[in-house]
């Protein structure tokens, strides 16, 4: 039987026992930062930063939207809320669970809603930091915390947390490890948030602005002015039905038949949770839909779009976009998901919830060049949108990793 003071899985090296230990014995001392009501601190334009609890999330420091002080004026502060490398900043009122460490040693200061976690060796650092992670993954802090009006866990309680440990060599090992991985987590993070920034811009740029008839960035060959139209002169808006659901034999068929909650945040649909079989069809206003048709939602999560990837139908909560051949380009007008979003929430209408009608969308105004350039700008969102889903689906695996070796390599 496997000792309970061993973990699932560990380093070859590393067999002894660990052993039960307050999170205090870990740590040289632990404070929290400046109470900046209390002491009335007058904020300057520019200066040292003052960080937040909102400025903390788990693995991040984020000096966005920060304010200053001026140190001339405050020498009190200074170094005494200094966090240095290593140190550990706890987000323990208001916002509660949110950890970083400290990893270069630049001037800012912590507020009084971060505990400052200093530990006794550099060593234990991403051991201590990486057991909070995991605490706070679990649901943790939310049990033991106190306050009616602002919530928070007291510097006490954290420093009572009981928690099972090994040396320190294998602390530092399992730090380390951890570290890396959240180095390799954090690298496709911001790729991602990159990526993301980079296609809002060319969003903006690649398409007319309004009153403009040509975009500030298009593709070499590509001179002539965008033409004005309606949405409904160069596809068909296709809307839906639902078949009698007391009627077991329109069911359960072969045919893919999609509800607006199917539709998420995924580029393509290859398959519907309900099929619907052939009889159901004609017995319904639901329609057969090619492949290329831009689902649209036209009701309750207005405008959320996805492509067929092979044929079927949808419910009413639709206006579906089959594009003419040869006049609009499928990925073309899926990248103008915002703007046909935008159309449908301003024409739409309803007192439970608004909905959009075909013949508003077919009345949607909207500028296309040639079908050529539509296909060029098409394909170039198209490689993007496949770059930023899989940093998406790789930065989720590693979370999941992440949280699986947390389970197993901790007791």
């Amino acid at each position: 039987m496997k000792s309970n003071k061993i973990p699932q899985i560990r380093f070859d090296e590393f067999t002894d026992a660990w052993e039960q230990c307050a999170l205090g014995k870990l740590l040289e001392t632990a404070f929290q930062g400046i109470n900046t009501a209390a002491d009335r601190v007058n904020y300057s334009d520019n200066g040292t930063e003052i960080l937040q609890a909102k400025h903390i999330t788990t693995g991040l420091v984020s000096f966005e939207d920060v304010r200053y002080i001026n140190k001339s004026q405050y020498p009190e502060y200074f170094p005494k809320y200094i966090p240095e490398k290593g140190d550990i900043l706890f987000a323990n009122i208001g916002t509660i669970g949110p950890c970083a460490k400290v990893t270069e040693n630049k001037e800012f200061l912590v507020a009084w809603n971060i505990l400052r976690m200093i530990p006794k060796t550099k060593e234990s650092s991403d051991f201590i930091y990486t057991v909070l992670q995991k605490l706070n993954s679990q649901g943790f802090f939310e049990k033991v915390t106190t306050g009616n009006a602002t919530k928070f866990v007291n510097k006490d309680s954290m420093l009572g947390i009981k928690m099972m440990v090994p040396d320190v060599k294998e602390q530092t090992k399992i730090g380390s490890f951890f570290s890396t991985l959240d180095a390799t987590i954090t690298f496709h993070q911001r790729k991602l948030d990159l990526l993301v920034k980079s296609k809002k811009a060319y969003l903006q740029k690649m398409f007319p602005k309004n009153g403009e008839d040509k975009p500030e960035i298009r593709f070499a060959g590509f001179i002539d002015a965008w033409e004005q139209c309606r949405l409904g002169d160069v596809a068909e808006i296709v809307g839906g039905g639902t078949p009698s659901t007391s009627n077991s034999s329109f069911w359960d068929g072969d045919i893919n038949w999609y509800a607006p909650a199917e539709i998420g945040k995924q580029i393509y649909v290859t398959e519907s949770i309900r099929k619907i079989t052939e009889e159901g069809l004609k017995s319904s206003s639901a329609k057969i839909l090619p492949v290329g048709t831009v689902l649209f939602t036209s009701r309750a999560g207005i405008g959320n779009t996805a492509i067929l990837k092979e044929v079927g139908a949808t419910n009413q909560g639709f206006q579906s976009i089959i594009p003419n051949e040869n006049e609009l380009d499928t990925y073309f007008i899926f990248s103008r998901s915002l703007e046909l979003k935008r159309y449908a929430e301003t024409v739409g209408a309803g007192s439970t919830f608004v909905e959009v009608s075909g013949k508003q969308m077919a009345k949607m105004p909207i500028l296309i060049p040639s079908i050529d350039e539509q296909t060029a700008i098409g394909s170039f969102f198209k490689t993007l949108d496949i770059t930023i889903t899989f940093h998406q689906s790789e930065l989720e695996l590693l979370k999941k990793m992440k949280q699986s070796l947390l389970q197993k390599m901790f007791i």
